[in-house]
């Protein structure tokens, strides 16, 4: 299975409509569905807010598009299309249009949403899926600096960290981190 590295933004003009194409890499509906509405909520002005997305789950998979406006078929197909063609997964697309004022046709709205879909993919590079899981971590304070090296060694991602009478940590982390979390006898796994 593929997905993308990273979350990013791209931008173009397509006879004077504004097109913004965001990508993120997500490991669940819920989050596919949060990333729809933040984004939404960012560009509540735009003319669309299109999206698609594409998760496997544990060998379930979950597929869905929407045009949110445009014509029957013209947006978020041609971006899920995009995702089917390229084969990544765990990946959400959202299209933000500001309409210029030319109409683009069907046929000029699909090249422009599926062009979205292709720059975000290029953008946030495709790379081989890895299954990660998110956790959440308690450590003594004397413990951050080898436990840091440790997730960046690992490829951990950091989601959010608190201090309270230990560190609470909440990452996202490759399955096979976890055989070497749960040896260590300090890390209070949550």
């Amino acid at each position: 299975m593929k997905t993308v590295k990273m979350e990013h933004v791209i931008e173009f003009e397509e006879k004077k409509s504004k097109f913004i194409g965001y990508i993120k890499p997500i490991l669940s509906k819920e989050e596919a569905e949060k990333f729809i509405r933040d984004i939404k909520e960012k560009h509540k002005d735009a003319t669309h807010n299109c999206s698609a997305y594409r998760i496997n789950i544990n060998g379930q998979e979950y597929f869905k598009v929407d045009d949110d406006g445009e014509p029957s078929g013209t947006a978020g197909k041609p971006m899920g299309d995009i995702l089917m063609y390229t084969d990544i997964t765990n990946v959400v697309i959202v299209a933000t249009r500001y309409f210029g004022g030319i109409k683009l046709g069907a046929g000029g709205l699909v090249r422009a949403y599926a062009k979205t879909a292709k720059l975000a993919i290029n953008e946030a590079e495709i790379i081989d899926f890895v299954d990660k899981i998110d956790i959440m971590l308690e450590i003594p304070y004397e413990k951050i600096g080898d436990l840091e090296r440790m997730f960046i060694e690992h490829g951990a991602e950091n989601i959010e960290k608190s201090f309270l009478e230990r560190v609470i940590y909440k990452l996202r982390i490759k399955k096979d981190f976890m055989d070497i979390i749960k040896k260590i006898d300090y890390i209070n796994i949550i």
